[in-house]
């Protein structure tokens, strides 16, 4: 009985705080919010970390990229990871304007059941994104807020390999340096006493062709197998500011 009475005395002392802080979060009379007026800034900064998927979206020829009914050529991805800086410019009460210039780091494989040799190249690519996004959110409700944007981005890869003499033939995936795609973000805004915090889902699809052909005397199984490949990108963003 009294191991008992100890256990409820114990639970109930851990589970009165933690209903007090509960009440706290969600009562409305005589609350302050975080970060009151923070964004009435014209101007504000910050920066954001992101887990990416990067893929390639393969349209296949007829001719070289099919096995039958079955594509001959395949496209996979690996998780990879991403970084950069945030500029907003406040344009109106529900609108704002982001530059988020950023850094990712990528790796995928391109398996090519067609050919004797070099069945599998791995592509790494960098990619210099800077996109720019129009956001439009709502009302804060307590310290959190709704959001949507879309924008254009600008990439470069620095790993492109576009320049080089060398194809698939020696197990080199050629691609564009400079490209070209739209995003589309949603998420919510959190505001705590020192800092926003932003989890956002983001997704990047590029509108140019980024396969460079191999050369004209390299037999047809590779990238001839190919009549487009665009990257698709999903990432989670963690943003602060």
């Amino acid at each position: 009985m009294v191991k008992n009475f100890i256990k409820i005395c114990l639970v109930t002392s851990l589970a009165v705080p933690a209903l007090a802080d509960a009440q706290n979060l969600f009562r409305t009379r005589d609350r302050m919010d975080n970060l009151e007026g923070f964004d009435d800034q014209k101007y504000s900064w910050g920066f954001y970390l992101a887990g990416n998927n990067f893929d390639y979206k393969l349209v296949l020829d007829p001719k070289f990229g099919m096995d039958g009914n079955k594509n001959a050529i395949l496209s996979k991805s690996s998780p990879s990871f991403g970084a950069g800086l945030i500029g907003k410019v406040r344009l109106h009460e529900y609108v704002d304007l982001r530059l988020e210039p950023g850094l990712h780091f990528i790796q995928r494989e391109i398996s090519f059941k067609n050919a004797p040799v070099n069945n599998v190249n791995t592509v790494k690519s960098t990619y210099i994104d800077i996109p720019l996004l129009l956001e439009v959110h709502g009302d804060r409700w307590y310290n959190s807020r709704p959001y949507a944007a879309a924008g254009v981005n600008y990439l470069v890869n620095l790993q492109s390999s576009q320049k080089s003499t060398d194809d698939n033939q020696q197990g080199i995936f050629r691609t564009t340096t400079h490209n070209f795609g739209w995003s589309a973000e949603a998420g919510v805004q959190i505001y705590f006493k020192k800092f926003k915090l932003t989890p956002a889902f983001r997704g990047t699809f590029m509108t140019n062709n980024e396969l460079v052909k191999d050369n004209p005397e390299t037999p047809p199984y590779w990238a001839a197998g190919i009549a487009t490949a665009q990257t698709r990108a999903f990432m989670f963003v963690l943003k602060f500011e």
